[in-house]
């Protein structure tokens, strides 16, 4: 008889076509049906468990099914389960947006006030609804030269059209380049790319000067700049001083130009603090959040911002100048239900405390790998940490990307129980927060060993 994960990866391999993915390659990487999860751990129908070094593409932020989050959803699922947003509301929405608003970032000094909550299903329909937004504000003020949107080289924002458009990463941009907005790409604060002897907080500067030169050429003619605060994720886990927002957000006040915060993939403690804006001690004008927001439960995106951005909106119905914007499951219930659950338990437990305990012990157990000969680079920012694979550590020389090193590093991972999909050359972890140190340890022994294999 054939086995149940065999019969469920044929029929899965015979109708689905999976994101992100080459399927040909599964010609030669098995499909892995899950049958179960819980905590930090996947469970297959083969029998075997898989540590989530990454969180289901750093989704499960608490682990899986955390008994506060499935309890709030099986409650909700007997009270409502839909209803459009439009016209009508319901409490999970409300207490959603009244949390948030609550723990958006402030800064002394600052008086913007992320007040205002638009939802969205996904993290880069969160990045349509800040450009939406900022272009429509703009054009509601009667600025109509401003047009051009900012991002930094080595971005990630999202796939949809608009999301894509500010992305840098070449291997998701170049197909569809015809298709996109022409976007202005400023050098990354990216500290891998510091000049010999110049530290973060320098490379941050520096690369802070070249964007005030783009905007003095483009003055009144950019929207917003856009930026993922500390971590530019699926760009290569690229990591950058906090003192580059402090003088971004003074740049944007000074050239009058909106700030987009995607913590898309940063918020929620993964930095170290609830959100990255708060190591940069700013307040963005758009704030955009998913991922993590309901614990990886269910899909729901969110945009806070300002009340003076809501203002130049609210208009009579004949002055055109509502957003008009709107998704099926716009505020959706039950998935509201799961991120109110989420961040109660970001409120009541001592989540940071620990990750900050549990980023140490990461950090001390990959220490030993900076001196290992194909390893350039070993970066940290909280509870994410990543190691950059290259052919010379010294001379950082890559491995070229056809050879595909990562690959073997995620068959490695797999054939010994651990998830890790790697970003090309770079080995990446972002563990659930309920990882433990003995499986943190795991992690990384199985990570290095894949490496060895990979490197060989």
């Amino acid at each position: 008889m054939t086995a149940p994960h065999v019969e469920l990866a044929a029929r899965d391999l015979a109708v689905v076509w999976h994101p992100c993915t080459q399927m040909h390659d599964h010609s030669f990487v098995p499909m892995l049906p899950i049958a179960g999860a819980q905590g930090a751990w996947l469970h297959g129908h083969d029998g075997r468990h898989y540590l989530d070094a990454v969180s289901s593409w750093w989704t499960c932020l608490l682990g899986h099914r955390h008994p506060r989050i499935v309890a709030a959803l099986k409650d909700q699922l007997d009270r409502l389960d839909h209803v459009m947003l439009a016209g009508f509301t319901h409490e999970p929405a409300i207490e959603l947006a009244e949390e948030l608003v609550r723990i958006a970032p402030r800064a002394a000094g600052d008086s913007r006030r992320l007040g205002r909550v638009f939802y969205a299903d996904n993290g880069s329909a969160a990045i349509e609804v800040a450009l939406k937004l900022s272009f429509h504000y703009w054009r509601n003020c009667g600025e109509h030269r401003r047009t051009r949107f900012v991002a930094l080289t080595g971005s990630y924002h999202g796939e949809t059209l608009g999301a894509l458009a500010v992305t840098d990463v070449p291997l998701y941009r170049a197909t569809y380049a015809a298709l996109l907005l022409e976007p202005l790409f400023v050098p990354s604060p990216d500290t891998w790319d510091a000049a010999p002897g110049e530290d973060a907080d320098a490379c941050a500067a520096r690369r802070l000067g070249e964007l005030r030169a783009l905007l003095e050429r483009h003055a009144g003619e950019v929207c917003a700049v856009l930026i993922e605060p500390l971590v530019q994720c699926a760009g290569g886990m690229r990591m950058h001083a906090a003192s580059y927002l402090g003088g971004l957000r003074a740049l944007c006040d000074e050239f009058a130009v909106h700030l987009i915060a995607d913590e898309i993939a940063v918020g929620f403690g993964r930095t170290g603090t609830l959100f990255a804006c708060e190591q940069g001690h700013i307040v963005p004008d758009f704030l955009c959040l998913s991922k993590g927001l309901t614990g990886g439960t269910l899909p729901l995106s969110a945009v806070l911002t300002t009340d003076a951005v809501y203002a130049a909106f609210y208009a009579d119905y004949a002055s055109g100048k509502a957003f008009l914007h709107s998704h099926s499951y716009t505020g959706n219930p039950l998935a509201c239900r799961a991120a109110v659950a989420t961040l109660a338990v970001l409120r009541e437990e001592p989540v940071l405390e620990r990750n900050r305990v549990l980023a140490a012990q990461l950090a001390a157990r990959l220490a030993p790998l900076r001196e290992h000969p194909h390893i350039a680079d070993v970066r940290q920012t909280g509870m994410i940490a990543a190691l950059e694979l290259a052919r010379d550590r010294r001379t950082r020389e890559p491995f070229p990307a056809a050879e595909r090193r990562g690959l073997r590093v995620y068959r490695h991972g797999l054939e010994h129980g651990v998830v890790l999909r790697p970003l090309g050359n770079v080995v990446y972890f972002l563990p659930p927060y309920c990882i433990t140190p003995a499986e943190i340890d795991l992690m990384v022994e199985v990570a290095s060993a894949g490496i060895e294999r990979a490197v060989a």
